[in-house]
């Protein structure tokens, strides 16, 4: 029976997927529900089934007790058939009935409906640009994919859990009254009425209540996360305790948030219990007072009173449902605020893949100042033959890795072109771009699984022969062996930890390059490929670098300058364009920037004042 139920809607099922989802509440929960609309109707419907079917059992339990004024025999004689059908009703029908109800809230509705919004809202933040996470904390993008899609199920299922299920309660309890004696449905109507005040004030001060501590249990998540990525730079500058006061700081608004919230619930509670008083001495005070002037039976005051004490136990479970609602709506509201973002990175209408011949690259006057309208790059021209291998030199800022995150479409360039043989990339699918260049980063984080698993993100198809043959190649294969992690695997099975904080910067750097040498791409981008890499390695692992480059068109940024000195060709970027282009011999010769940075490179060449002091000594021999 479960797995019919859990089966009804499958949360992973095809959708079309949008780049600008809806930006207000409902249409966005909208848009999430269309593969339950069939379940949400029957779901409905069969709230208002056992919603009717409660104030029928209320109903008679009356009759019962206006049936009991005639002997047993007659009573037996007269209402045994009836009595019998009631019994099997409750004892048959009425179970099935509420199992098909709570078993569409529970085993259809609540598990996949959260996860249908969790698979869909991580597939569309994931396809947002590498900007656009620059921009916000991983750790509140993680928390509003993970708070919205439960909060989205609850507020679905206290629709059909209590708020159809009371509206229909509420109708039905007067039409029972009314059917006893329709002055007994006017106290009823006359607390429904304030009942409905009470909910509207609580529900205009909950949503916003709400929203402000979501954000503020956000931004404690934010600054948590933040440490604790940062871990290292916290121990290593002894800041525990500024740390502490960063964190306390966002703790104590959520507490402030969630203090103001809780205010509301107890106003709330209080002038609940003053109305249901109300109730009960208006209901079932004037149904006595009816009954004493013989105008009701005893039945209908048995009704009257149990359908008030229902009613009143009903009341705080209701008002609770209800501000429960709109609470979970003001956590979608404020989840919305991140998996709603338009997607702003995205293919053409008529983007086609890549069709890669011989790898040549052009930049044509190519800026990018994000948005700030200096720094990036500016106005670069500069074309790359096939296979040729490029050097990029420059002072920090100069625009290197803007260029290199151009060329990978992380961001589209403000203004001018970047072209693949002959291919405008902004015209080409990002997938097939990127699939055709190798990089490897000056920060090689990893992801939080095991060395095979980063491996293989390079090739996943590839054999484990192959996996290897990289490894060794990138003088990772020894290291891996001897790994093991706190659940006992070891070698390529070993975890590396979150980033690969488990591993040494040079061991990450190499498990890198041996991704990137099984990817074998054609177009290889490398910055600062050795920078986490002793001398010893680094020498072990040139002949590698070059071995990686053979056939390929390759830049290569450095700031050790030995690594690119053998390079096709050199060019030196400050603020932002191509100042100097040549051999490393042509750039030397010129004795411009490139012949400075030269001369203050440190190891294996003269500092420019040990350089003087050589000279001095020859000229005295």
């Amino acid at each position: 029976m479960f797995k019919f139920f859990e089966n009804l809607v499958d949360p992973y099922c095809a959708y079309p997927a949008s780049d600008h989802p809806p930006q207000r509440l409902w249409p966005f929960l909208l848009a999430y529900a269309q593969p339950f609309k069939r379940v949400f109707a029957v779901a409905a419907v069969m709230s208002v089934v056992v919603a009717v079917i409660e104030i029928g059992l209320i109903w008679a339990m009356g009759w019962v007790v206006d049936i009991l004024a005639g002997s047993p025999e007659q009573v037996w004689q007269d209402y045994g058939g009836w009595l019998i059908a009631l019994a099997v009703f409750l004892l048959v029908l009425r179970p099935v009935l509420q199992a098909v109800d709570v078993a569409l809230l529970n085993n259809t509705i609540l598990p996949n409906f959260g996860t249908l919004i969790r698979f869909r809202a991580h597939a569309h933040v994931l396809r947002q640009s590498v900007g656009w996470f620059e921009n916000d904390f991983a750790g509140r993008i993680a928390n509003r994919i993970m708070q919205t899609p439960p909060a989205a199920g609850e507020a679905v299922f206290q629709v059909f859990d209590a708020i159809t299920f009371s509206l229909a309660y509420a109708v039905g309890a007067v039409v029972l009254l009314g059917q006893a004696d329709w002055r007994l449905s006017l106290p009823l109507l006359a607390w429904l009425g304030l009942y409905g005040l009470l909910i509207r004030w609580t529900i205009r001060r909950v949503g916003p209540a709400s929203q402000a501590a979501s954000d503020a249990r956000s931004e404690v998540t934010g600054r948590v996360v933040d440490a604790y990525s940062n871990i290292h730079s916290v121990k290593m500058f002894a800041h525990h305790g500024r740390e502490m006061d960063f964190a306390k700081e966002a703790i104590e608004r959520a507490r402030g948030t969630f203090q103001a919230e809780m205010r509301i619930f107890t106003i709330m509670d209080v002038v609940l219990t003053l109305l249901n008083g109300f109730l009960i001495v208006g209901v079932v005070g004037w149904a006595l007072w009816l009954w004493m002037q013989g105008l009701a039976s005893v039945g209908a005051v048995a009704a009257a009173t149990a359908l008030t004490l229902r009613l009143n136990a009903m009341t705080g479970w209701i008002m609770w449902a209800l501000t429960s609602f709109f609470r979970e709506l003001g956590v979608v509201r404020e989840g919305m605020e991140t998996i709603a973002q338009p997607i702003a990175l995205r293919d053409g209408p008529e983007a086609t893949p890549l069709q890669l011949g011989d790898g040549r690259i052009e930049l044509d006057r190519l800026s990018h100042h994000y948005g700030r309208g200096r720094g990036g790059l500016d106005r670069i021209s500069l074309s790359i033959a096939p296979g040729e291998k490029i050097g990029l030199v420059g002072r920090s800022g100069a625009g290197k890795s803007t260029l290199v995150k151009l060329l990978l479409r992380f961001y589209d360039a403000e203004s001018g072109r970047i072209l693949i043989d002959g291919q405008d990339i902004s015209q080409v699918t990002q997938d097939s771009l990127r699939r055709q260049i190798g990089m490897v980063q000056q920060d090689s984080s990893l992801l939080h699984r095991s060395i095979r698993d980063n491996l293989l993100y390079g090739r996943p198809d590839a054999t484990e022969a192959e996996m290897i043959a990289a490894a060794k190649q990138a003088e990772a294969h020894a290291f891996i062996l001897d790994l093991e992690d706190q659940k006992g695997r070891r070698g390529y099975d070993a975890q590396v930890g979150e980033r690969g904080v488990k591993l040494s910067g040079g061991q990450r750097q190499r498990i890198t390059l041996a991704r990137v040498i099984l990817k074998d791409a054609p177009i290889l981008l490398l910055d600062e490929a050795t920078s986490a890499l002793d001398s010893e390695v680094e020498a072990a692992i040139q002949s590698t670098l070059y071995g990686m480059m053979a056939g390929k068109t390759v830049i290569a940024i450095a700031h050790r300058l030995s690594t690119i000195a053998q390079l096709d060709r050199i060019l030196v970027m400050d603020d932002g364009r191509i100042v100097e282009q040549g051999s490393h011999d042509d750039l030397l010769a010129r004795g411009g920037l490139y012949a400075g940075f030269w001369a203050r490179q440190s190891g294996g060449f003269l500092a420019v004042e040990d350089q003087s002091k050589t000279e001095e000594t020859e000229a005295a021999e």
